[in-house]
Formats: structure tokens, C-alpha cells, sequence
């Protein structure tokens, strides 16, 4: 009997040892595998950001008439185009066409005409052709007070009128300088018009809001400018041009070659050119682009 119970007990402990050395593996985890044999082509991989979205600072260099418009245009699209900012810088188109091909960082030039952003395209300094995207007339302004009474254009020629200017290069002047041109064909304008217009030019300025901030001083009698910078100063009044005599301005704009951000830079003067930027400029009294 106490042999037949040892050989069960025997027999027990057999299976025991079975059970065990079957239950442990040596085998590598289903996830060690997979992960063992993914090849790397396949393995997940991090998609780097887009430029927007890791943070794009635009900087806008664009003709000082253009300031409201940009001002206004800033928030609309940086609300509708997060991860990009606008550094918005203003001047005379002349000198900032200048200071771009001197090789001042610039992703978009927008100028109050077509002369300088064809000078950027002619020198090969510029993504794609020029984009036309609006247009202006020109006013006569003179102080709210209007010392010298000016009432027509041709009061302008009158002597001892103080008329201030913009600079020789800077596109308002190239426009007024036109429309005197214009005037002095007018009935009732005398023939020594455009003469006596240019003798009373008693400042010559770096843009035209520096013309429109000199006669709110009081410092000249009357000056030629665009329409919508008399409309955005209260201290100046108008005084018509006629409409035979009236220049359009075109303003276009370029993507400056160099650009870090020629795509960005791209999506924005075609945001400005269509109906978001429209809507902006038009409100200010701007023109469709001819």
C-alpha cells in the first residue's frame, strides 16, 4: 500500500513539473514582434508643421497712402490666417522700390503705381508679375480755415499761394503734375498755368502724408493729393478737380524675390487684390484696379 501511494505521489509531481515548464515561454511578446518587424520605411513619422502654422511674420512695405487700408487690413487676416503675422512699413513707393533693390528685407511691396513694382520686375527682383489692385483720384485740399480762398484749381496759381508738394519721384507728384498738365488745357485757365503752379511750390515732401500733415499744420495753402487721404484727414477740405482733367492712379503690387515666405507672401497680395481686400479698400474710398 506505502508503495502505491509513493508512485502516485511520483506520478503527481511529474505532471506538476510538466504543467510548469509548459506554461513559461521564452518567446518574445506579441508587441516585441510587431514592433521587431515593421520595416522603418513604414513606421510612423512626424509631419513637420506648415509655415503658417509654425508662425509666419509678413512684412508688408507698401506707398504711405496705403496706411488706413493696411491698418484695417492687418486684424481681418491675421484673424483669418492664424500663425501669420503682418509688419506693415510705409513710405513713398519711390523710396521703399529703393530700399528694395539696395536689398532691404521685404515679403510684399504694394506701391501707389505700376512704375515701381516694374522696376523690381524688370530687375528680376520679384515672384511672378505685378497685380494690379486699385485705384485713385486726386482732390485739391486746402486747411479747414482756407486762409487763401482757394475754391477751383486755378486759385492754385494764384500769387503768393503757398503749395506744398511730394518729392519728384514719389508717384503723387508724377499724378498732380499730370492733372496740372490737364488743368492748364481748361477753359478759363490761363495760359501760364502750370508755370505759375510749380513757382508757388514752396515744399517738396518724402510722401504724401507728410502733405496732407503739412497743410493740417497750417504750414501751406493747398496741395494736390489723393482722394482718399483727403477723406481720411478732418482738418482739410476739398476742392473738385474737374473730371476732364482728373487722373486715375493705378496701385500694384509684387512679391518681393528674396522673400523667406514667397508662398505666404503669395496667399496675401491675393487676398488684398480680391474681394476680402476690395471690401477694405473700397470702404476707404479707393477704386477698383483698371
Amino acid at each position: 500500500m506505502r508503495s502505491r501511494v509513493i508512485v502516485m505521489l511520483g506520478v503527481i509531481a511529474l505532471i506538476l513539473a510538466a504543467c510548469s515548464s509548459g506554461g513559461a515561454s521564452t518567446a518574445p511578446s506579441t508587441a516585441a514582434t510587431v514592433a521587431a518587424t515593421v520595416p522603418p520605411s513604414v513606421a510612423p513619422s512626424v509631419v513637420p508643421a506648415s509655415p503658417s502654422a509654425a508662425g509666419v511674420d509678413l512684412t508688408i512695405y507698401a506707398a504711405s497712402s496705403l496706411k488706413g487700408a493696411l491698418d484695417a487690413a492687418k486684424p481681418a487676416y491675421e484673424s483669418s490666417h492664424p500663425g501669420v503675422t503682418l509688419t506693415i512699413s510705409t513710405d513713398a513707393s519711390s523710396a521703399l522700390e529703393t530700399k528694395i533693390e539696395q536689398g532691404a528685407p521685404a515679403d510684399v511691396f504694394l506701391s501707389a503705381d505700376t512704375t515701381n513694382p516694374k522696376k523690381l520686375v524688370d530687375a528680376n527682383l520679384t515672384v511672378g508679375p505685378a497685380v494690379n489692385f486699385a485705384g485713385n483720384k486726386l482732390t485739391v485740399i486746402v486747411p479747414t480755415t482756407n486762409p487763401a480762398k482757394i475754391t477751383t484749381p486755378a486759385d492754385l496759381a494764384k500769387p503768393a499761394v503757398k503749395v506744398i508738394a511730394a518729392g519728384d519721384a514719389v508717384p503723387i507728384t508724377k499724378y498732380a503734375n499730370q492733372a496740372v498738365a490737364n488743368l492748364a488745357k481748361e477753359p478759363g485757365y490761363p495760359a501760364d498755368y502750370e508755370a505759375a503752379y510749380k513757382a508757388n511750390i514752396v515744399s517738396k515732401e518724402d510722401n504724401v502724408k507728410a502733405v496732407v500733415a503739412k497743410l493740417e499744420l497750417g504750414e501751406g495753402d493747398g496741395a494736390i493729393v489723393y482722394v482718399t487721404d483727403a477723406k481720411a484727414s478732418t482738418k482739410v477740405t476739398t476742392v473738385d478737380i474737374p473730371p476732364t482733367a482728373n487722373v486715375l492712379a493705378t496701385y500694384a503690387g509684387v512679391v518681393v524675390k528674396p522673400s523667406p515666405n514667397p508662398t505666404d507672401a503669395q496667399a496675401f497680395l491675393t487676398w488684398f487684390a480680391g474681394p476680402d481686400g476690395q471690401a477694405i479698400l473700397g470702404g476707404l474710398g479707393f477704386l477698383p484696379p483698371s
